[in-house]
């Protein structure tokens, strides 16, 4: 790593050679499949953007030029040659993030990491460039994958339609997301990688039309004028030229001078400007070359040597509903399936290898999967739509106005809900039990188990009039707990052996139902009695739950969710409706972003645990029995 450990800042690669630079591209490659092979992280698509972040930086002058990452997982090399090369906690609790982080970094400016809003991110900048007279430049980096959202086109047309605004557009073109990318955009890049450029035709006629005596200069100035139908003839980039937008490509995104002299060229330009790049995942890693799946998009503890895991995962949550799925589908043909350019992901790889006629993989495009699974549950089918519990917030209106308000049969299974950890704020799933209280007529189940995620996803399914919504945790499933009996719709966990009224009802959301029997069982060695439910469907509030409570002296919720809004302000709101006057407090996720770390870290952080749980529960019984006993005496006085 001689020269990976001389570079502290990006005006460090201004110095090296072209055959220093490619022997630092080596070392970077071999710095990240030893670093993150030891810690897991997105490694594929930073092997695939080395030679094009080299090149970023030494045509661009960060911080002042502002560098934009497109969701950001791929700005590993970017952190390298920005000063962090400590990657020893990747990911980890006080480690670095792995995303850009404006706490790590003055060259880090986006920290979101949700696909497809780098364009309206440079748009803006570049507007505030222009307000203030400021000269520096905005690059946006953006994959072919992110293209496919909506909001990337929606940016695009208003970056367009300034034609001196000076912004540019660096498409890392690796067919992929996750997965390969779909649909037109990908079938136009597609053909713009597998066809000469217009440029490079133009290149080779010139040398011939200048040596060809009387027309050939004025023949050659002609071609180069030609209109856009000979253009899009020799090289389809008529999509972008169209909308406005010079193009420049396609371009080996391994080539560094060949990327430097496109940006150098697009830095000159003085208004927007795309480059089109073309890289591949996994560069120079050969087990994630050959990995079909995802090329190693992200990976756990891996052996560098051969890529495979270090040690294996149990069953996960995401195989228990994919496994199911498959099973649903061949009982049921109505039954179809949507991705948003995450099919291995969310587990909906194994649906779509036995019926690939009915799955449906829009791309990075939770709004328009929503609207569509209206038109397939209108069109007399059931959509299952499966997306990460965080990405659900992005489709919100279309779930409410398009889905909800057409009383549209849609089921949505929320994966990685609840405290996530490692992949920082953005990816937490703490919002959506907050979210979606307010969406009339959804209903929303949080299994505990993986029995649960079976039976409640064909409950959900069985629902034709309404939106219904599975979520359930990230990683491993635990053992199935058992329920003692059932009041109305809920399943009793815990209850006292003697039949007798307990003191405390806890109110167990999801995957959370072990931790709140541990509370129980402490509860139960300071001498309170718990009853400890599951009301498996949270939304809406059980009718039996206010009943059940009346028979308490205090009622606990507990939820991986935002406090705000949340399961267990449902539950308060249904028992005053029901004026039910007993004490509740609600356990879950503080209102605010969380950093990353591993989710036992961050659960602790927060108090969500049982021990914490429990000291508070005692100390509000405690405060009731001293209210009680000073209001006996108030009347043994009077």
């Amino acid at each position: 790593m001689a020269l990976l450990t001389r570079i502290r800042g990006p005006r460090d690669l201004d110095r090296l050679t072209p055959e220093q630079l490619d022997e630092l591209a080596g070392e970077i490659r071999t710095f990240l499949v030893e670093a993150v092979s030891k810690t897991g992280g997105h490694l594929g698509p930073n092997l695939g953007v080395v030679e094009l972040t080299i090149a970023l930086h030494r045509v661009f002058d960060s911080p002042a030029d502002k560098v934009l990452f497109d969701t950001g997982h791929q700005s590993y090399v970017h952190k390298l040659l920005t000063g962090r090369q400590d990657f020893s906690k990747l990911r980890a609790k006080g480690g670095l993030s792995g995303y850009p982080s404006r706490a790590e970094s003055e060259h880090d400016v986006i920290e979101n990491s949700h696909a497809s809003t780098v364009l309206g991110w440079a748009d803006g900048l570049a507007k505030a460039n222009e307000v203030r007279g400021r000269d520096d430049h905005v690059v946006a980096v953006i994959g072919d994958g992110a293209l496919t959202g909506g909001m990337a086109w929606e940016a695009l047309n208003n970056i367009a339609a300034a034609k001196d605004r000076p912004l540019v557009i660096v498409v890392n073109d690796n067919e992929r997301s996750y997965s390969p990318t779909i649909g037109g955009l990908a079938n136009h890049l597609a053909t713009l990688r597998t066809t000469d450029g217009y440029e490079r035709f133009l290149a080779r006629g010139k040398d011939v039309l200048n040596r060809t005596p009387v027309v050939g200069k004025p023949l050659y100035e002609t071609l180069h004028g030609a209109k856009k139908g000979l253009k899009d003839f020799i090289a389809p980039q008529g999509m972008f030229e169209d909308l406005g937008l010079k193009y420049v490509g396609p371009i080996d995104g391994h080539d560094i001078a060949a990327v430097e002299s496109a940006l150098q060229r697009a830095k000159r330009f003085g208004g927007p400007v795309l480059v089109h790049c073309l890289t591949e995942k996994g560069r120079g890693y050969q087990p994630a070359r050959q990995d079909e799946a995802d090329q190693f998009h992200a990976v756990g503890v891996i052996h560098p040597d051969t890529g495979l895991p270090v040690k294996s995962s149990g069953a996960d949550w995401t195989s228990v509903f994919s496994d199911e799925m498959v099973k649903l589908g061949r009982e049921r043909e109505d039954i179809v399936a949507i991705t948003a350019a995450m099919m291995r992901p969310v587990g909906l790889h194994a649906f779509a290898q036995e019926f690939p006629d009915r799955v449906y993989d829009v791309g990075i495009a939770e709004q328009h999967g929503a609207v569509s699974a209206a038109g397939l549950a209108t069109g007399g089918l059931h959509p299952v739509f499966a997306v990460y519990a965080t990405f659900l917030n992005r489709a919100f209106d279309q779930l409410l106005m398009d889905v909800a308000l057409h009383r549209c049969g849609v089921t949505f299974v929320l994966d990685r809900a609840g405290v996530t950890g490692s992949d920082g704020a953005s990816h937490n799933g703490m919002w959506d039990m907050s979210v979606l209280q307010c969406v009339p007529g959804l209903r929303l189940a949080a299994p505990r188990d993986a029995d649960q995620v079976r039976a409640q996803l064909r409950e959900a399914v069985e629902v034709e009039d309404a939106p219904t919504v599975v979520r359930y945790s990230k990683g491993a499933v635990g053992p199935a707990v058992p329920a003692v009996r059932r009041v109305g719709g809920m399943d009793v966990l815990r209850e006292p052996a003697t039949g007798a009224a307990a003191d405390v009802l806890v109110v167990s959301v999801g995957a959370l139902a072990p931790m709140c029997l541990e509370v129980a069982d402490l509860l139960d060695k300071q001498g309170i009695t718990a009853t400890v439910v599951d009301p498996r469907w949270v939304k809406p509030v059980d009718e039996s739950l206010p009943p059940l409570a009346e028979q308490h002296r205090v009622v606990v919720t507990v939820e991986d969710n935002s406090r705000a809004g949340g399961v267990g302000s449902a539950v308060a709101q249904a028992l005053r409706d029901a004026g039910v006057d007993v004490p509740l407090r609600d356990f879950g996720i503080p209102e605010r972003f969380l950093e990353h770390g591993s989710r036992k870290e961050i659960m602790a952080e927060i108090g969500l645990t049982a021990p914490d749980i429990a000291r508070q529960v005692t100390g509000l019984v405690a405060k009731l029995d001293g209210r009680f006993d000073a209001e006996r005496a108030e009347v043994a006085r009077d």
